[in-house]
C-alpha cells in the first residue's frame, strides 16, 4: 500500500489516441482555489474526482465548467473516517485543498486555548490524516499536494527585526502565536501549521510523496456563488469590512507588504508541483509582495468610486518591507503569468459582475 513508483502523475496524461488520462482527486472542491483547480485540471485533460460535503452545491459551482464529462463529484467529510476512500480509489494524485475559512472563534464561544485545541485544531488534524489514510488504502496515489498558507510564515527574526527576504524557511514560532493570539490566529496560523506538520509526518511514515504549496492572499476570478474571503480581504479598503480590514492591516504589518497570487497562478503551481518529478518539501507560491499604497492606487484606478483615505496610509504604514520570495518554486521551473495589476483588475471586474461591488457607473 502507499505510493507507487514510476515517475510523476503528469507523465501519463492522455493526448490524441493515448489511453484515458489519469484520475486525480481534489478535496475542498467548492472553495475558491479548489473549484478553480478543478477547472484547471479539466482544461488540461485530466479526469477529476472532486469531493464536497454538499454534492448539489458542487454541481452548481461546476455547471458551466468545460470538460465536466471527465468530472465526478463525491460526497466526503473530513470528520468521517473512510469518507474519502471512494473518491481517492484509482487516483494517481490528490490535492488536499480543503480547510476551514473561519478566521475567528464565533461570539459566545469559548476562546480558551483548550477549546481551540479540542474543537478546532484536533479535528482539523484528524481530518487531514483521514484523507491521507484513504490515499494509503488506495495504493495508487503517487503525489499529494497540500495547500498551506503564508500565515504560517513570518518576516521577523528571533530579535524581532524584519528580515530582508521571506521564504519557506521563515516559519512562525507557535509559542508566540499562542501567547499573542494575532488576528485570525485560531485557524489560519495554528490550524494550517499543525495540519501541515502532521501531513508531512504521516506521509514519511507511510511512503506517500507529499509536497506543500504555500499560498498568499489569492484573488482574481472565481466560480463560487459567494465572493471568496481572500478577495473580500483584498477589497476591504473599498468595502470597509472592519474585521477583514484589520486582518489585511495585520498581514501588511507583519510583512511590510501584502503577498499576493492570482488564482490561476496558484492553481497552475499546484499542478506543476504534482507533475514535477523533482518537487520535494514546501514551496511558497506568491507572485510577490506589494505595498498597500500600490494596491490602493490600483484599486482606485479599476474602481474610480474608491478614494483612498488618509486613514489607509496610516493603517498600512510600514517603514520597511520584506521581499516575498518564491525562488525555490521558480528555480524548479515554474513561471508566474499574472502580476498585481492583473490580480486587482480581475478581482474588481468579477466582483462588479457578481454584484458584490456596485457598478462604477451607477454610484
Amino acid at each position: 500500500m502507499g505510493s507507487v513508483g514510476g515517475g510523476s502523475p503528469g507523465d501519463q496524461r492522455a493526448t490524441g489516441g493515448d489511453p484515458p488520462a489519469p484520475v486525480v482527486c481534489v478535496t475542498g472542491s467548492t472553495g475558491h482555489v479548489g473549484s478553480w483547480l478543478v477547472r484547471t485540471l479539466l482544461r488540461r485533460g485530466y479526469r477529476v474526482h472532486a469531493t464536497a460535503r454538499d454534492t448539489g452545491k458542487a454541481w452548481q459551482v461546476f455547471a458551466a465548467v468545460e470538460g465536466s464529462d471527465r468530472l465526478r463529484v463525491f460526497r466526503a467529510d473530513m470528520g468521517e473516517d473512510g469518507s474519502f476512500d471512494a473518491a481517492v480509489a484509482g487516483c494517481v494524485a490528490l490535492f488536499h485543498v480543503a480547510a476551514s475559512m473561519e478566521l475567528h472563534v464565533p461570539p459566545g464561544h469559548d476562546n480558551s486555548d483548550e477549546h481551540v485545541r479540542s474543537s478546532v485544531l484536533e479535528p482539523a488534524t484528524r481530518g487531514t490524516i483521514n484523507v491521507l489514510q484513504s490515499c494509503v488504502r488506495a495504493g495508487t496515489v503517487r503525489r499529494v499536494v497540500f495547500t498551506s498558507s503564508v500565515s504560517t510564515l513570518t518576516a521577523a527574526d528571533a530579535e524581532g527585526r524584519r528580515k530582508a527576504v521571506v521564504d519557506e524557511s521563515c516559519l512562525r514560532d507557535l509559542g508566540e502565536v499562542w501567547r499573542n493570539k494575532p488576528v485570525g490566529w485560531q485557524i489560519y496560523i495554528l490550524s494550517k501549521r499543525l495540519t501541515e506538520e502532521a501531513a508531512f509526518r504521516f506521509a514519511r511514515e507511510n511512503g506517500i510523496h507529499l509536497v506543500s504549496a504555500i499560498l498568499p492572499t489569492v484573488a482574481g476570478p472565481f466560480l463560487t456563488p459567494n465572493v471568496p474571503t481572500s478577495i473580500q480581504l483584498l477589497l476591504s479598503p473599498i468595502t470597509g469590512d472592519p474585521k477583514l480590514y484589520s486582518l489585511l492591516a495585520s498581514v501588511h504589518a507583519r510583512f511590510g507588504c501584502v503577498p499576493l497570487a492570482h488564482v490561476q497562478d496558484a492553481c497552475d503551481a499546484h499542478v506543476f508541483l504534482m507533475e514535477s518529478p523533482r518537487a520535494e518539501g514546501r514551496y511558497l507560491c506568491a507572485a510577490g509582495g506589494h505595498g498597500m499604497a500600490e494596491v490602493a492606487r490600483l484599486l482606485a484606478s479599476r474602481y474610480p468610486t474608491f478614494k483612498p483615505a488618509e486613514r489607509l496610509s496610516r493603517d498600512f504604514d510600514a517603514p520597511s518591507s520584506s521581499a516575498v520570495s518564491s525562488k525555490r518554486l521558480t528555480d524548479l521551473g515554474f513561471r508566474f503569468e499574472y502580476g498585481v495589476e492583473d490580480i486587482v483588475r480581475d478581482s474588481v471586474a468579477r466582483c462588479v459582475d457578481h454584484g458584490f461591488l456596485e457598478h462604477p457607473d451607477t454610484t
